[in-house]
């Protein structure tokens, strides 16, 4: 998580785009991807570590006062953390802050549909095709085609450590054309294939914390 304490900046990445200020704690999941664009005064945030399984679906909150888990991640950042979680609250009913232009919008159809087509989408929204590109990249500092490797690995990653499915399954579920496509699109955003993956879960569950839960106030 990360604490703004002083400052702002926008955020654009894996949850599409998000601004943020003092007293916002944005949410990572792990290996998700972003470009921060900082005000001109800069910003003060401060990073605590969350368990790498952990994932929020609200990616910004708010903590009144910010402060004084900073005061408290002095001497102990995991206390930090669980006293940031337990005073963070949405900032919105959905808990974000976003800009409605269509780069955006784009950003939020390949989160729902890693497999959308990109030239269906520009065709609907009137755009060429070299706009599309050249726009997002703008906002997200990636291409849109990579943005939706991305997704798609990312979505991929997430079944595969959640184990209810076969990694075959998964390859399909996800748009991969094979699951050997999967792994290396697992292993290009996390460093490991899925079945090191598959294997390291096993372990934490047949482990002293199997059974361990982790949720957000």
């Amino acid at each position: 998580m990360a604490l703004v304490l002083s400052g702002g900046y926008e955020e654009a990445g894996d949850r599409g785009s998000l601004r943020v200020r003092p007293g916002d704690v944005v949410i990572h999941g792990a290996y998700e991807a972003h470009l921060n664009r900082y005000d001109a005064d800069g910003s003060e945030v401060l990073n605590l570590a969350l368990p790498w399984w952990s994932e929020s679906p609200i990616p910004i909150m708010r903590i009144e006062d910010p402060d004084a888990v900073a005061r408290v991640a002095e001497r102990d950042p995991q206390e930090a953390a669980a006293m940031a979680l337990s005073l963070m609250h949405p900032v919105r009913p959905d808990g974000t802050d976003r800009s409605p232009d269509w780069p955006h919008e784009l950003a939020a159809a390949l989160q729902s549909d890693p497999n959308l087509r990109l030239s269906d989408w520009a065709h609907k929204h009137c755009l060429a095709e070299e706009t599309v590109s050249r726009g997002f990249q703008k906002v997200f500092g990636i291409s849109p085609s990579a943005y939706r490797a991305q997704q798609r690995a990312r979505r991929a990653w997430r079944m595969v450590i959640d184990g209810r499915n076969s990694l075959c399954e998964i390859a399909a579920q996800t748009g991969f054309c094979d699951q050997a496509h999967m792994t290396r699109g697992v292993r290009a955003i996390t460093g490991k294939a899925p079945g090191e993956w598959r294997r390291q879960v096993k372990s934490i569950q047949d482990g002293p914390d199997a059974g361990q839960a982790f949720s957000y106030a």
